[in-house]
């Protein structure tokens, strides 16, 4: 069997087979493998030629430790509670009630459908499902109102995007479990960048409808909404949902509860809430139990893969390979921070979040204790960047969530173009955010 390992290493050195192992992943991923099982692949063969049988034990162990990883536990329950708030339209009832709420401000649907998926993603954390819904709630009526197509497909596909940053993102979760960093000082530290990001977007669609009004016209009602009215909308429609978000998020933040415990809570919370809404059946309850158990299952076998992957890429000397290069080329921590965040923004357009956080971001976590990076304030500013991977084509996941449920006259074309602006928004926060890095780190310092 050492005589096949040999022959199979075609004479490589150690860390030349880990670089090879690397550019496999990528050429792997690029051809439409799988994720997960690419990663688990890759891994033990190259395992298999630089360790030997011994690989196969450590593919036991990484299995059984993603299973027992506490953190993780917290991610079933909050997809679960996010997909429970899906089916039971509470999405719509906050959206009609932001829309009347946001009536005298300029570019009013396009900024009730920013804060709605603002509000809706600390409530699930799912792109997919916040694009795909607010597509097929927001997205006509901003047609209906004469709205430019690219910019309601921009606000739509931007304002889906949130979901990855404000908290209780998946995301966080797991760079918490990738670098060894608390998932709840990250969620105090994600909290004031995300606000930050929605209002920025909020400004640009208002800034639009002041500057080119055809752009977002004014809606013409036929008789203004009384402030009764508007008031009662708003505890039928937003008041439940906040009382939950707030009651979830505070107990993370304030130490009360586990991100697991919370999680949970949440969910209960979820179920109580659509039970409220006359909105909880059997067919819906299946449904959230399936998507949840498929969603956790690819998030399961991501982190054993990636594992894997991480375990034999070091053991073969790969990582020592790209700390050197990047060591040798002097750096200060401003110029590393440029070339970390410019390495994962532009690997944002070919490929999708998960793969960038589990297998690249790895590669620069050995690096921040040089350059003296604090971890959180890294993982939020990856967060922030991580926006643009749904926003940059080719691959561009919210562009294609939303062709899907669009009218057949939109072009995917007009959408990529529409979601341009935001991309430049995105980076804007981050510029400001590493020029003042309290944005980031105030809270958790505060609080921890």
């Amino acid at each position: 069997m050492d005589g096949l390992r040999e022959v199979l290493r075609l004479g490589l050195t150690d860390p030349q087979l880990g670089l090879l192992l690397l550019a496999l992943f990528v050429v792997a991923i690029s051809l439409g493998f799988p994720i997960a099982f690419t990663l688990m692949a890759l891994g033990v063969f190259f395992g298999y030629l630089g360790m030997g049988d011994i690989i196969f034990n450590l593919l036991v162990q990484r299995t059984y430790g993603v299973m027992t990883n506490d953190v993780l536990i917290s991610v079933p329950l909050f997809v679960f509670m996010g997909y429970i708030i899906e089916r039971a339209n509470i999405l719509d009832r906050l959206f009609r009630s932001l829309q009347l709420a946001s009536n005298n401000i300029p570019a009013s649907l396009a900024v009730a459908t920013l804060l709605t998926c603002a509000i809706f993603a600390t409530a699930t954390g799912i792109v997919g499902a916040t694009v795909t819904l607010m597509g097929l709630l927001a997205f006509p009526v901003m047609l209906r109102a004469g709205y430019d197509t690219r910019l309601a497909a921009g606000v739509v596909c931007a304002g889906g995007t949130l979901g990855i940053l404000i908290p209780p993102s998946i995301m966080l979760i797991l760079y918490g479990a990738t670098a060894n960093v608390s998932p709840v000082r990250l969620y105090a530290g994600a909290f004031f960048p995300g606000l930050m990001l929605a209002g920025l977007y909020i400004v640009y669609v208002v800034a639009v409808a002041i500057i080119k009004p055809s752009m977002a016209p004014k809606l013409v009602l036929a008789e203004k909404p009384r402030f009764a009215a508007v008031l009662l909308e708003l505890v039928l429609g937003f008041a439940p949902l906040a009382a939950l978000i707030t009651a979830v998020l505070g107990a993370i933040l304030f130490g009360l509860a586990t991100p697991s415990e919370a999680a949970a809570m949440g969910a209960m919370g979820a179920i109580i809430l659509a039970a409220a809404y006359r909105n909880l059946t059997f067919e819906g309850l299946k449904e959230s139990v399936f998507l949840t158990a498929r969603t956790s299952a690819m998030v399961g076998w991501l982190f054993v893969g990636s594992y894997i992957f991480s375990a034999v890429f070091g053991y073969l000397g790969g990582q020592q390979v790209i700390e050197h290069f990047v060591l040798g080329l002097d750096l200060n921590p401003t110029t590393f921070m440029l070339l970390a965040q410019t390495i994962i923004f532009l690997l944002g357009w070919p490929l999708e979040w998960t793969e960038i956080i589990i297998i690249f971001v790895p590669i620069f976590l050995p690096l921040l204790k040089h350059f003296n990076v604090d971890p959180v304030f890294f993982g939020v500013m990856v967060a922030l960047n991580l926006q643009t991977s749904f926003l940059s084509p080719p691959v561009a996941m919210s562009a294609f969530y939303l062709k899907g449920v669009a009218p057949p006259h939109v072009k995917l074309g007009d959408i990529f173009m529409g979601m341009v602006p935001f991309m430049g928004v995105v980076i804007v926060a981050m510029v400001m955010m590493y020029i003042f890095p309290g944005i980031a780190t105030w809270l958790p310092s505060v609080l921890y």
